[in-house]
C-alpha cells in the first residue's frame, strides 16, 4: 500500500502580515477652536470668570492667536493686546508672553510673582501657583526656555530654569529649584528647612 502524503502549498512571498491599526489620537490633546478652547480655560478655573488666572490665560490666547494672522489684522489687534498684557502683568503680577507655547486647559491656581519664558512650552493640563518662575538660567540661553510636558504642576515659590526637560506628570514641590531634566512622573521636592533652636538663657 502507497502511503499518500499531503503536500503544504507554498505561501505567497508577496502576502505579508498586515500590520497592527493606529491608536486613534487622544482628543483631549488634539488641536481645538479658539472658542472652544476658552470655554475649556473657563471650566478648568472653576467656572468662576472673577479669576486673575483665568483673565491671564484668555489674554494669552488672544495674543497668541494674534500671531498667526495676516498683517493686516495682526498690527491693529496688537494695538488692543497690548494693554491687556500690561494690566495681567503689572496688577496681576502674572508674566505671561503670547509666544510662549501653552496647552489646554492650563490652570493658574494664584496671581501674583508668576514669570514664564517667552519661549516657554506647556503641555495640557498643567497647574502653576503663586511666585513660579519658568525661566531661562542666564542670557546665554535667552533664546531657549524649559519644556513642560502634560500634566505638571508646580507648588507656591517653585522654580525651573534653564532649556531643560520636564517629563509628564511631574510635581514640583513649593520652593523647590529644578535645573536638570526630571523624569516623567517624578516627584521635586526642596531640602528641608534648617530649625535653629532658641539661645539657652545664660545663667548668672
Amino acid at each position: 500500500m502507497t502511503s499518500m502524503q499531503t503536500e503544504t502549498a507554498p505561501a505567497n512571498p508577496a502576502a505579508a502580515p498586515s500590520a497592527p491599526p493606529e491608536a486613534a489620537p487622544d482628543p483631549r490633546y488634539g488641536p481645538i477652536g479658539f472658542w472652544k478652547q476658552l470655554a475649556e480655560d473657563y471650566r478648568r478655573h472653576d467656572g468662576k470668570i472673577s479669576k486673575p488666572g483665568l483673565h491671564a490665560v484668555v489674554v494669552y490666547r488672544f495674543g497668541h492667536r494674534i500671531l498667526s494672522m495676516p498683517a493686516i489684522f495682526r498690527i491693529p489687534l496688537k494695538i488692543i493686546y497690548k494693554p491687556m498684557h500690561w494690566f495681567v502683568r503689572n496688577f496681576y503680577g502674572i508674566e505671561l508672553p503670547e509666544t510662549t507655547r501653552v496647552g489646554r486647559r492650563f490652570r493658574i491656581g494664584h496671581q501674583s510673582g508668576i514669570v514664564i519664558h517667552h519661549h516657554a512650552e506647556i503641555g495640557h493640563d498643567c497647574l502653576v501657583r503663586q511666585n513660579c518662575t519658568i525661566g531661562a538660567g542666564s542670557d546665554s540661553f535667552a533664546d531657549k526656555g524649559p519644556v513642560l510636558g502634560n500634566g505638571v504642576e508646580m507648588g507656591a515659590g517653585s522654580v525651573i530654569i534653564g532649556p531643560v526637560k520636564i517629563g509628564d506628570n511631574v510635581r514640583i514641590g513649593p520652593n523647590a529649584v529644578v535645573m536638570t531634566n526630571v523624569q516623567a512622573g517624578s516627584i521635586v521636592i526642596a531640602p528641608p528647612p534648617r530649625i535653629i533652636p532658641p539661645a539657652k538663657p545664660k545663667q548668672t
